[in-house]
């Protein structure tokens, strides 16, 4: 399958890139006509020394556009709604721009290179970028609607987006996710994910990157694919195993529904895949999202659509890329058709973890759903 990638301008100098599988796709050319003004700068990133990680204060980011009707859908194709989107085009296959409201930008309100009162007290520009995913035109479909050739796109836009974003000077880790459903504090309904290219590593990648380092130094081997084997070893939390990949439930899951998904072969991120590998991604995610999505049904035995964050924990672009292992991440705050689970106070308080559901009674569930 041949991916056509066209990359234009929308009215205030954001990127869209557009990534077309269709044969009879047109040229690219829609103009973005809306008097958008100058982008919008990124704010800083300020140094928690409580903890030693980094916040991103992006004040101007509470004006961001929050459950739109329908037809003023900004990720719609322009003509669909009732006023211009940020997609021109009438119509596409898989799209990709910069993000109006982003946390992370290649240029930045706070001109400073770094500011400093001591150690305590430090702040730099939130540099790096913030992009915008679109799986489909179609808004009231879902990834898990998306035909195998289609997820593939999207599969090839993730690793066109790591390799890209990675090479930026700024640019620590690049992590490609996607929220659906309300529960998960999705603002807008249409099928898409996001990336986020941070100017440091965040506390998850750090925390992996050193456990990561500490296990390799002590074993010589991916501390990755050790676990992708130990659990294939035990095979009770083990959900799909193909050619190419494996989707396991942790042994010690965190969220009442998670699942991970990660490829036999050691490779540090989503550009370093082959073509093989992404074509067997794209049949296997989608069977994961169909078999999430029939995880809890209603009392008429209707499937409940799953509430998830879906995120790729990929090499840090700068650090540690011999040591580090790609793997997909699916979690749901969903515990029961009708029951949220909260982060309440030991987890939002100290990081400690309760999980009311066993990680084999998940992968039980995943199995007993295929598709």
């Amino acid at each position: 399958m041949t991916v056509r990638r066209t990359s234009r301008r929308l009215a205030d100098g954001r990127e869209i890139i557009y990534f077309d599988d269709s044969p009879d796709a047109p040229e690219r050319t829609a103009e973005d006509t809306r008097p958008l003004g100058d982008r919008a700068a990124s704010g800083e990133i300020r140094y928690d020394a409580l903890v030693g990680d980094w916040v991103a204060v992006a004040g101007h980011r509470s004006n961001r556009t929050f459950l739109p009707p329908k037809d003023e859908c900004p990720l719609c194709p322009t003509g669909t709604g009732s006023v211009p989107s940020e997609v021109p085009e009438a119509a596409y296959d898989v799209v990709v721009f910069e993000n109006r409201f982003p946390s992370y930008a290649p240029v930045s309100a706070h001109s400073h290179a770094e500011q400093e009162d001591g150690d305590l007290i430090q702040s730099r520009p939130a540099l790096g970028r913030c992009e915008v995913v679109c799986f489909t035109s179609d808004h009231e479909s879902t990834f898990a609607d998306l035909t195998p050739d289609r997820a593939r796109t999207v599969v090839d836009a993730w690793a066109d987006r790591t390799a890209e974003l990675g090479a930026v000077a700024e640019v620590e880790q690049v992590f490609c996710f996607e929220n659906r459903g309300q529960e998960i504090g999705v603002t807008l309904h249409h099928p898409h994910g996001q990336i986020y290219a941070y100017p440091y590593l965040p506390e998850r990648s750090r925390t992996i990157l050193e456990q990561a380092t500490a296990h390799h130094a002590r074993t010589g081997r991916l501390l990755g694919a050790d676990i992708l084997a130990a659990e294939l070893h035990a095979k009770e939390r083990v959900v799909i195993d193909t050619e190419h990949w494996a989707a396991y439930v942790p042994y010690a899951a965190r969220w009442p529904v998670e699942v991970h998904l990660a490829p036999h072969r050691d490779v540090p991120d989503l550009a370093s895949l082959t073509d093989d590998e992404r074509d067997d991604l794209a049949r296997v995610y989608l069977d994961l999202l169909r078999r999430l999505d029939r995880y809890y049904v209603a009392k008429d035995g209707a499937p409940i659509r799953l509430p998830y964050i879906a995120g790729w924990h990929q090499a840090p672009a700068k650090q540690g890329r011999d040591v580090s292992r790609l793997h997909l991440q699916v979690m749901s705050v969903l515990r029961s058709p009708k029951k949220l689970k909260y982060l309440a106070g030991s987890e939002s308080g100290v990081g400690g973890w309760v999980n009311d559901v066993p990680p084999e009674r998940i992968a039980a569930r995943l199995r007993e759903v295929a598709p």
